[in-house]
């Protein structure tokens, strides 16, 4: 089976999808980030003093693909917000005044950054199918 976006030797078809293409693979990163902050959105640590799931940030960075500029995941930081301060005093991982560390996640937000890198996949996937139907079109007016 011929991959979606390089052809049968691995060299890309042409500079378009291959951005696109980067696009889609650093937005599924982006995805997998936003999904695991999702999941620790209540995480707390086992013992006071220590600290909950601190949510990550995608870092991208631009990089040269068959002389365009592609996108990839240069890497994922930590979010430095401070995180949030709940009282529950029968918590094991309270602190002496009964308040415990919850993760600095609002799922508000990553549920709106998980939408945004939904339409940027999207867009991006469009990108592929526009450049692979103007191909044939001119294969076929080529053919003629």
């Amino acid at each position: 089976m011929t991959d979606p976006v390089n052809g049968r030797n691995g060299a890309p078809r042409n500079s378009a999808m291959a951005v696109a293409a980067s696009a889609l693979t650093a937005q599924q990163s982006r995805m997998r980030i936003i999904a695991e902050n999702i999941a620790n959105a209540e995480s707390t640590a086992r013992t006071a003093g220590g600290q909950p799931y601190r949510r990550q940030i995608p870092v991208f960075e631009a990089r040269q693909i068959d002389g365009a500029t592609g996108v990839s995941l240069a890497e994922v930081r930590p979010d430095q917000s401070d995180f949030r301060r709940e009282y529950d005093p029968s918590h094991p991982a309270a602190d002496a005044d009964g308040y415990v560390l919850r993760p600095n996640v609002d799922s508000l937000i990553e549920s709106m950054d998980m939408r945004e890198a939904q339409r940027a996949y999207e867009a991006n996937l469009n990108v592929i199918e526009t450049a692979r139907t103007m191909e044939s079109r001119t294969l076929d007016i080529l053919k003629r």
